[in-house]
């Protein structure tokens, strides 16, 4: 007698790489992409809105995941916009919600935030404010790090195309700033011209690896920083040379070099080829000096929002003292400096500190100083020499903070805790932790940094508990 089948047998619907299947999408997930289903297999597709029937390609069938992209609507969503402001989409994947109407975006960004704050029951109780808007919905990049591929006589110059090393060629992407957009087409030319040797990471041979640009909107100068390979000052000077005279707002050129393999796009190594040492650019009547490896907002506009909304949670009387975790080169912490005691920034980038404190010099303002180390460790040291913390802000990155970091938070027991977060997800979890170790969180208010993407930022204001008499 033969043994009855264990289970069920029956095999999934093959979804091979290249089909078109034809799919009704429900709901848009973490990163934009619209979910539907192919009998029992979940497909992710870029360039669908929920409610929509169309047809699409599979670009990646594997084991666990399935996604693909909208090839033809057949059934569109009313969100849909049918003017896409891009050439390059949707081989560019960089902007999911490209084709979604503005307020829709909006509309699902507030909804992202509450669902991943929903899903712990300590946080049930927050308020969710209504999502603050970007000024500019495109051209809003001051920023952008680029590879650099293809061969001197025909180089390319954007982003490596999902799962591959393959670049996808970003000429006139609609998300930078205008000026960005002229360089890369300058360094393009001064490549070609000048024969200048692109890296190829299989083989590991070739120069010039990435591209780097950074844009002081307000003053129209730009940075540029080329990462190579090796150490070869007389190609990249003369590269250079030829981009300063193609656009005469570059002020700074750097060398950044990175030998290593792998996709860290700076190195250790940096020198000055030509211009300004730093990039000098405003934001609330603030100037911030920029070096080459800086991290700064790329969304001035949105930027501003979230400094604002720090700053009015802050409710600062000049007698405050404030330490600003993840400080960078100090946004954050010169915005709340001409209100509070004293304000102390905490950063582990060495060269991130030398640039706050440089900026606190280039402000004017006194009372803000700066530390550089593990953040965590030096919160600690703050515990034990008995520092009073009246106001401790939290700026992690998308990772969000490290559990030393929240524990000495708790330890510390500052009066309120303002925590600004670029992952909501990460953002749930901790004020979720915090919730449990005596801080009660009340407001969080999103705001959207990068319209056109599936990112969202946060401000998040937490209260301590009193403790029981």
């Amino acid at each position: 007698m033969k043994a009855k089948p264990r289970g069920n047998t029956q095999q999934k619907p093959e979804v091979r790489k290249g089909e078109v299947v034809e799919i009704a999408l429900s709901s848009l997930d973490d990163e934009g992409y619209g979910i539907g289903a192919c009998g029992d297999r979940r497909i992710r597709i870029l360039g669908g809105l929920p409610g929509e029937r169309l047809l699409a390609r599979i670009d990646h069938a594997g084991m666990r995941t399935v996604t693909g992209h909208a090839t033809k609507i057949l059934a569109p969503s009313p969100d849909r916009i049918n003017q896409i402001p891009c050439k390059h989409w949707p081989a560019c994947d960089a902007c999911s919600l490209l084709h979604q109407a503005y307020p829709a975006q909006l509309a699902w960004k507030q909804k992202l935030v509450a669902n991943q704050l929903r899903r712990h029951g300590e946080l049930a109780q927050v308020v969710i404010r209504d999502i603050l808007p970007s000024p500019s919905q495109l051209a809003y990049r001051n920023s952008a790090k680029l590879v650099v591929g293809g061969k001197a006589a025909n180089p390319v110059i954007g982003i490596y195309r999902r799962n591959s090393h393959d670049v996808l060629d970003l000429a006139d992407c609609p998300l930078h700033h205008p000026l960005i957009n002229r360089i890369v087409a300058a360094v393009k030319e001064g490549i070609s011209k000048g024969k200048v040797q692109v890296y190829n990471p299989a083989s590991e041979m070739g120069l010039l690896r990435y591209l780097v640009v950074r844009v002081a909107e307000a003053e129209e100068r730009a940075m540029v920083v080329f990462v190579t390979s090796q150490r070869n000052f007389n190609e990249i000077h003369h590269l250079g040379r030829f981009v300063q005279q193609a656009v005469p707002e570059v002020r700074s050129i750097w060398q950044n070099v990175n030998a290593s393999a792998g996709n860290v796009i700076f190195g250790h190594q940096s020198h000055l080829v030509a211009g300004d040492k730093t990039l000098t650019t405003t934001l609330d009547s603030r100037r911030y000096h920029l070096s080459p490896r800086s991290f700064f907002q790329v969304n001035s506009g949105g930027a501003s929002l979230i400094y604002q909304q720090v700053r009015s949670w802050g409710a600062l009387t000049g007698r405050e003292n404030v330490v600003d975790c993840y400080c960078g080169i100090g946004g954050i912490a010169l915005t709340v400096a001409k209100e509070a005691g004293s304000v102390l920034g905490l950063e582990v980038v060495d060269a991130a500190v030398a640039d706050a404190r440089e900026n606190a010099r280039l402000n004017g303002i006194r009372n803000c100083s700066f530390e550089a180390g593990d953040v965590g460790e030096l919160l600690a040291d703050l515990r034990e020499e008995g520092v009073h913390i009246d106001l401790l802000i939290l700026n992690p990155p998308r990772k969000g903070c490290e559990e030393q970091v929240l524990n000495e938070v708790a330890r510390l027991k500052p009066l309120r805790v303002i925590y600004v977060s670029c992952s909501p997800a990460t953002l749930a979890r901790d004020l979720a932790w915090l919730a449990r170790n005596g801080y009660r969180p009340l407001e969080v208010q999103p705001v959207d940094m990068f319209p056109q993407t599936g990112h969202v930022e946060n401000v998040a204001l937490l209260q301590r508990e009193r403790s029981p008499a």
